[in-house]
C-alpha cells in the first residue's frame, strides 16, 4: 500500500510551518494550497492592474475605518473561518475593528472583505470563498472587484440574509461597516480601464 499524496495538516501543523514558507498558503479544511503566481500574497508578485486597484481600496477605506476605529489590511493579513472545518485565506483588503496585537497574522472577525479578480483566483472567490465569507458573523460585506471589465459586486448582510450589488463602468457601491460610498472611478483610478 502506498501513501497518499494528500496529506492532511493539522491546524497548529499549518500555523507553524506558515512563516516557514516561500509562498503564501491557504488552507482548508486540513489541506494546504499554494497561492497561484499572480496572486498579490504569492511570491511572484501581483499585476500592476491588481496592485493599483488595491491601493485605490486601501486609500478610500482607510480614514474612515481609522474613524470608527478599525483597520485595513491589504493581502498579508489571514482570515480564520472556523465553520464547518478550518479555513484560513488571504483575502486582498479586509477591515476589522478587533483589538487584535500588532504581532497578529491573522483575524476572526473581519467586517468588510475585498477580493480583487484574477484570472486564476476568481472562480474561487466567486463560490467557494463567498461561501466561506459568509458563515463568519461578522462579516458585514464582501466586494468582488474585477479586473478584466470595469465591474464590481458587493454582498451585504442583512440580518439572517444577504443583498447582492453590481455595478458596471461607471456607478457607486456604499461598503458596509466603513459606511462609505466608492465609485468605480476612484476604484479604477490610474488603469486603462
Amino acid at each position: 500500500m502506498t501513501s497518499s499524496p494528500l496529506k492532511k495538516l493539522s491546524e497548529a501543523e499549518y500555523l507553524s510551518s506558515e512563516p516557514l514558507s516561500p509562498h503564501r498558503r491557504e488552507y482548508v479544511d486540513g489541506f494546504v494550497y499554494t497561492l497561484p503566481a499572480d496572486a498579490p500574497t504569492a511570491q511572484a508578485g501581483a499585476t500592476s492592474r491588481h496592485g493599483t486597484v488595491a491601493t485605490n481600496l486601501v486609500a478610500a477605506l482607510h480614514a474612515p475605518a481609522r474613524r470608527i476605529g478599525c483597520r485595513v489590511y491589504a493581502s498579508d493579513m489571514r482570515v480564520r473561518i472556523p465553520t464547518q472545518g478550518t479555513r484560513y485565506y488571504y483575502p486582498d483588503l479586509l477591515i476589522t475593528c478587533e483589538d487584535i496585537p500588532d504581532d497578529a497574522r491573522s483575524t476572526n472577525a473581519p467586517r468588510l472583505i475585498a477580493e480583487i479578480l484574477s484570472d486564476s483566483t476568481q472562480d474561487t472567490d466567486r463560490r467557494e470563498k463567498l461561501w466561506a465569507y459568509q458563515q463568519l458573523p461578522s462579516l458585514q460585506g464582501y466586494l468582488l472587484v474585477d479586473t478584466s471589465v470595469r465591474a464590481a459586486r458587493l454582498y451585504t448582510r442583512t440580518g439572517t440574509s444577504w443583498n447582492e450589488d453590481y455595478v458596471e463602468g461607471t456607478g457607486t457601491l456604499t461598503l458596509p461597516c466603513a459606511n462609505i460610498s466608492v465609485s468605480l472611478h476612484e476604484i479604477y483610478e490610474g488603469t486603462a480601464l
